[in-house]
């Protein structure tokens, strides 16, 4: 009887070490249902479009080589791809229910040299970043969260690909950064698809990033203390990581804020977008519910980037 209870004391013990943590277990594209790779079951045999990972304990250090993937950059032996349509969405699952409901919600793209991204390590590409969604609503100790609004939707995530992204092979990334304790705990999951169909953007130079690389550890969104004083007063949060994709020097500009119908408007009004001021570069400054700061720091203008998410850009 003691050595059955102790063995279920240690159980129960290592149980909450999973379940705390995890990550991407499958994806939804065009409909269709792709079982990611399972992490704690041997690799032989394994094939999915996911790139290999081996464990769901986070990735606490920015600089991690293991960051892109949450591996070690290589491609699994029985690796397979899939295509997506460019303008299409693509729908990450996360093991339920998803633990962590503070902290950002980031999917980047890679593209890969050649004719597959098979045999290409994930550390030597260079990633752009299609969504991003920080700091919803609230404040940042008691606030809303693009990872709080992952686990209201089934623990999912869903990520359109521009439509002018350029046809290709890529690495698709998709990322949650907890920020419950510090230092920051990164989840990122890679998979491989075809984008067909696509446009002819290239993305700009400052859009472009390496993984690692692309964060530090003095990161303002990735030294946030959710638990002092000032954090049940801050709006602001900084999303960590490079400008999203097309919205980078080498875009276009953006149509004049009065041209935007206004059911898809998410900033502020002009007047108020005008007068506060404080809103740091790639801070929010809008967006449905939001209550904060409105206005940007020169030179940077608040930007619509959905209709739940406006930055100072």
């Amino acid at each position: 009887m003691f050595a059955f209870a102790a063995l279920a004391t240690l159980a129960s013990a290592a149980l909450p070490r999973v379940l705390a943590h995890g990550g991407v277990l499958s994806y939804k594209i065009d409909g269709q249902i792709f079982q990611g790779w399972a992490p704690y079951n041997s690799p032989t045999g394994q094939t999915t479009i996911q790139r290999p990972w081996s464990s769901y304990n986070p990735i606490t250090n920015p600089t991690d080589p293991t960051l892109a993937c949450n591996d070690d950059g290589t491609s699994g032996a029985l690796q397979l791809s899939t295509t997506a349509t460019a303008g299409s969405a693509i729908t990450a699952y996360w093991n339920q229910v998803w633990p962590h409901p503070y902290g950002p919600m980031l999917t980047y793209l890679a593209q890969c040299p050649g004719s597959t991204c098979t045999g290409v390590n994930a550390n030597s590409l260079k990633w752009f970043k299609i969504d991003e969604a920080g700091l919803l609503s609230g404040t940042i100790g008691d606030g809303y969260w693009g990872s709080g609004k992952m686990i209201d939707q089934n623990s999912s995530w869903t990520t359109t690909i521009p439509a002018s992204v350029p046809s290709g092979n890529y690495l698709i990334r998709f990322e949650t950064i907890a920020l419950h304790s510090l230092p920051a705990q990164f989840y990122p999951e890679c998979a491989q698809i075809q984008i067909t169909g696509g446009g002819s953007r290239q993305p700009t130079a400052d859009e472009l990033v390496s993984f690692p690389g692309a964060y530090s550890a003095s990161d303002p969104g990735l030294t946030t203390d959710l638990y002092t004083q000032a954090a049940m007063t801050e709006t602001t949060y900084i999303i960590p990581g490079p400008p999203l994709y097309g919205s980078g020097s080498g875009a276009p500009a953006p149509p004049p804020s009065s041209t935007v119908a206004p059911s898809t408007t998410a900033s502020a009004p002009p007047s108020q977008t005008s007068s506060a001021g404080t809103v740091a570069q790639y801070g929010q400054c809008g967006g449905q519910g939001w209550t904060g700061a409105t206005g940007c720091v020169a030179p940077f203008t608040c930007k619509v980037v959905n209709a739940y998410y406006s930055q100072c850009q």
